[in-house]
């Protein structure tokens, strides 16, 4: 089973834009990268889990967030 992932990407009209890898058509539309990483965020973890992938205005990938019940490939330690 492929993994739910969702990236964060600017539209070139203005705004940022939340697509599912290979779709032509965006999942989401916002004003704010913020606003499109939550969006994301929401969209992921209604599918179970997976990877919100954030990209730079310059159209590279700047970070990734894992959302559960997803895998976390660098989980934060414990602090004790």
């Amino acid at each position: 089973m492929p993994r739910t992932e969702r990236h964060v990407v600017p539209n070139p009209n203005g705004g940022w834009d939340v697509k599912k890898p290979g779709a032509q058509r965006s999942s989401g539309h916002t004003d704010t990268q913020a606003e499109a990483i939550d969006r994301a965020r929401v969209i992921v973890g209604n599918e179970g889990g997976g990877e919100v992938v954030i990209h730079g205005r310059d159209g590279q990938v700047r970070d990734s967030d894992t959302v559960a019940p997803g895998n976390d490939p660098n989980p934060p330690r414990d602090r004790k």
